[in-house]
């Protein structure tokens, strides 16, 4: 399998050199090879794992992406081909069945399955960032065994429910509970805009345990699926991302054992921020794939379509859209590996997590309306992917904390870094 080219030698990529990435200004130079970006600072075996997971994408992913829009099509047999290569347990330990690299590795496969699509990119995230991870870093050794190993080859995902319809930003306000009747949790309430809901086989829930003491009530449970009291909504009918189903969590006394508390109780809130850290840089990830396919897609259109006798890129107006957009996107993509460089060092990496998802997002929104600008009508129309990616991109700035409390987290922090 593909899996064992690059595997073996990834694992064995030293961190330091990864690391003049950011130290030295002579060695980050970015070049394009056949449409992929790559930093020549990177290393041999990650540029390996960047031509892998981009040759997957072309001939699984890119083909097929425009049905999996079209026709809400969850892309089964592709996720478990990700799963054989490794891609979706990317930092999960061998010890429980994942691939054993680190988040930069992850960025990197991440942002190669969103340009060939988008819906398999957010499924990815998931897996890895919102429900392997918190179990990795929460979860009893029991816990470890019986809901990571099963779910890192593809065959099975998970899910992660922590918005409510009034409870999005503002999680003190949420809703849903959980009972402790000392043997068992029972579970009511409902938990919204559940990422791989109708295709998840259990889900991480956050629920009061307490509701007086709001943030610090909240805690996790871990719930197999299917199980009795717990009922599935509507598809969403979503306005990108289709690929992915969306649905609410209803809850009606649902009974899950009390050893699938996650954590401890009231640790729910830490749990869920730690979380979505990690999460906004693969989300960041989903993003610069997005845009990469915007920018290759403009870039190739406007060499070939003719106006006043020459090609496009002839002209200066073009050339200057292409010009902000490979700015904004190679910007981005320095964050984002910046982010991940930090988590993979164990360095503080809340305010560049959120700096690399809101620079990200905010470039694919930009990068897809400029991708539609430059292809005129044929952007508008389905016949080109241009108009999928502008709807895809338009979630980034919302899932995994919009784009305004990014700039939350970002003052915050830094104010608090200068003393403030």
């Amino acid at each position: 399998m593909l899996r064992t080219c690059w595997l073996p030698c990834l694992r064995k990529t030293s961190h330091l050199k990864v690391l003049s990435i950011f130290s030295s200004t002579s060695s980050a130079s970015c070049i394009l090879k056949k449409g992929i970006a790559c930093f020549s600072a990177l290393p041999e075996t990650h540029q390996m794992l960047q031509k892998t997971c981009r040759d997957f994408a072309e001939g699984e992913l890119k083909p097929i992406a425009a049905k999996i829009d079209r026709e809400q099509l969850y892309p089964k047999e592709q996720i478990k081909k990700m799963g054989d290569l490794g891609l979706m347990a990317v930092s999960i330990p061998q010890e429980y069945g994942g691939a054993g690299l680190d988040y930069l590795a992850y960025t990197i496969a991440m942002e190669e399955i969103s340009r060939g699509c988008a819906s398999a990119g957010v499924i990815m995230t998931l897996n890895n960032s919102l429900f392997l991870g918190p179990l990795l870093h929460f979860g009893t050794p029991e816990q470890k065994k019986k809901f990571i190993r099963p779910f890192s080859k593809g065959e099975r995902v998970g899910a992660f429910a922590l918005s409510e319809r009034g409870s999005g930003s503002d999680a003190g306000n949420m809703v849903a509970t959980a009972k402790d009747d000392s043997s068992h949790f029972i579970l009511n309430g409902t938990k919204s805009w559940v990422t791989n809901g109708y295709e998840s086989e259990a889900a991480l829930i956050f629920v009061s345990t307490n509701r007086t003491l709001k943030n610090k009530g909240i805690s996790t449970i871990i719930v197999p699926q299917p199980i009795e009291g717990l009922f599935l909504g509507k598809k969403d009918v979503k306005m990108g991302i289709r690929g992915s189903s969306t649905c609410d969590f209803i809850f009606e006394d649902c009974k899950v054992p009390r050893e699938n508390l996650l954590g401890d109780f009231g640790l729910g809130f830490k749990i869920a921020l730690s979380s979505l850290d990690s999460s906004r840089i693969g989300i960041a990830s989903q993003a610069l794939g997005i845009a990469q396919a915007c920018l290759e897609l403009a870039t190739d259109y406007s060499s070939k379509r003719l106006a006043f006798g020459k090609p496009l890129t002839k002209l200066q107006t073009i050339q200057n859209k292409l010009a902000d957009m490979a700015l904004q996107l190679e910007s981005a993509r320095l964050l984002t590996w910046r982010a991940a460089w930090l988590k993979d060092n164990r360095k503080p990496y809340t305010k560049e997590a959120a700096m690399a998802k809101l620079a990200a997002s905010e470039a694919a929104t930009f990068l897809s309306h400029q991708c539609i600008q430059i292809l005129g009508g044929m952007g508008y129309v389905s016949d080109m992917p241009a108009e999928r990616h502008y709807r895809d991109a338009r979630i980034t700035e919302i899932y995994e904390g919009t784009s305004e409390i990014q700039r939350l987290v970002i003052a915050r922090t830094l104010l608090k870094e200068m003393g403030y």
